[in-house]
């Protein structure tokens, strides 16, 4: 049913879930989509970066999005109460835009390899450095900043990260740190059919915790170690329980297009846009906006629109859209923001690795998924399932992918296949350290205990 019917009557739950399995096509048509944010810091003295310029007249994060403009990236702004304001970029497929406190990201074109993702990637931060360069910037790429408090970081002019910040200490204690101190890298994957859906979102989602454990790339908050190697997965764990975690439910029978629906539909919302304007909804109903019943726009009903809005504020590990997002990895170098791509499609794309992956989590209980979310934030690799060590069970993930992506057999430029991309993996399960125990060494050695200097190991 086209959309603007569906905008003339009352949305029901089976046309919301119906909108979830536009998503479907066939393997031929499949893409991928990969996602990553960065730290934005001011050269030399490692300071956050304010959206205008600064008390001492230097340039800021808007001056690097009009910056970037010169490389035919076309500005995205937003009517708001800061104004008529350049929140984004944009470029053929593909955005830049802005989280909360500043931290830059690029949301990619879906396309077709991971050599294709690569040089996106690769263009975008040659770009973005140069303007960088001209403005004393530069860009870090980790899980969670190593040395701001939350104090010390700006707030980015965008109208929903105001009604964010009211409500998230509302609900968990750390959803301010999600919002203002965590980067993450993301790979975006397609479907077939309901079925097809289902067995990659249960897939992905056992296996979300061994992606956290390979890319832990946080273990710093205000300058000293914490104990955990991913400061940004816990952070996720006291965000706000109703939008985030390991969803049991897609592991019972009869999981479907309907049935994150029905979830969906149940988790507060956080705003309405109307007019380029966001109306602040925080805690009220999605099932009552249905109803005409939202107090925020009474007597008004949601439109599609509305329902793909209210989608991105849910947070789990893996989120449906119409494509599966992949969201259990911190940020970090360049070779691992296309690795993380990798990863998933020869898991994900491959039906023989598909199956294999499986076999390895199938069995994984519902608290055993929980506690290895948990337990992969402050041990890594060395965190155990199901009597196996997290290592082990990535040593054979790995091995799973590439045999997926061997027969995948797609060729770059340099007429090898997209296995090379998974050498950063391959190097982290042999030598049993995880990114963030490597940063740890260097705290420890010769960065004498001064965790900024994470910034310039980090840099792009």
């Amino acid at each position: 049913m086209a959309t603007a019917e569906l905008d003339r009557r009352p949305l029901t739950l089976k046309d919301l879930a119906s909108h979830l399995a536009t998503g479907c096509k066939p393997p031929s048509a499949f893409r991928v989509g990969s996602e990553h944010e960065k730290f934005v810091y001011r050269l030399g003295s490692y300071e956050p970066v304010a959206y205008e310029v600064d008390g001492e007249g230097r340039g800021g994060i808007h001056a690097l999005l009009e910056g970037l403009k010169r490389f035919g990236w076309s500005g995205v702004y937003e009517d708001n109460q800061f104004g008529h304001t350049l929140i984004g970029l944009q470029r053929g497929g593909g955005n830049i835009s802005l989280e909360p406190g500043g931290q830059f990201e690029l949301s990619g074109a879906p396309l077709e390899t991971v050599h294709d993702i690569c040089e996106e990637i690769s263009q975008h931060l040659s770009e973005a450095a140069v303007v960088a360069e001209e403005l004393g910037l530069g860009f870090a790429g980790l899980g969670h900043t190593p040395t701001w408090t939350r104090a010390d970081i700006p707030v980015m002019p965008k109208g929903r990260y105001a009604i964010m910040r009211a409500y998230m200490p509302k609900v968990g204690g750390r959803g301010l740190d999600m919002m203002f101190r965590t980067c993450t890298v993301q790979a975006n994957l397609d479907f077939a059919s309901e079925a097809d859906m289902t067995a990659k979102f249960r897939l992905s989602l056992a296996l979300q915790p061994i992606a956290t454990a390979l890319f832990a790339n946080s273990p710093f908050v205000e300058g000293k170690p914490t104990g955990l190697l991913s400061n940004r997965a816990n952070v996720w764990t006291d965000t706000d329980p109703q939008r985030t975690g390991m969803l049991p439910f897609v592991f019972e029978d009869g999981f479907g297009f309907e049935t994150y629906a029905r979830y969906a539909v149940d988790v507060p919302m956080y705003f309405v846009k109307r007019g380029g304007r966001y109306i602040d909804a925080s805690g009220q109903s999605f099932r009552a906006f249905m109803a005409g019943e939202l107090p925020a726009l009474p007597g008004e009903r949601p439109t599609l629109k509305d329902w793909e809005d209210h989608l991105t504020t849910l947070f789990p590990e893996v989120r449906l859209k119409t494509y599966l997002e992949m969201r259990g990895a911190d940020a970090g170098p360049q070779t691992r923001l296309c690795a993380l791509a990798a990863l998933w499609i020869g898991l994900l794309y491959d039906p023989a690795s598909q199956a294999a992956a499986w076999d390895l989590c199938k069995d994984w209980t519902v608290e055993q998924r929980a506690g290895l979310r948990a337990d992969v934030a402050q041990a890594g690799l060395k965190a155990t399932i199901a009597g196996r060590s997290v290592r082990d069970v990535a040593r054979d993930v790995l091995a799973i992918a590439r045999e997926g992506l061997n027969r995948r057999n797609r060729l770059g430029a340099s007429f090898s296949n997209e296995t090379g991309y998974l050498t950063d993996l391959d190097e982290i399960v042999a030598s049993g350290l995880t990114p963030a125990e490597r940063l740890l060494e260097l705290y420890n050695g010769a960065w004498n205990g001064d965790a900024a200097s994470a910034f310039d190991a980090a840099a792009y």
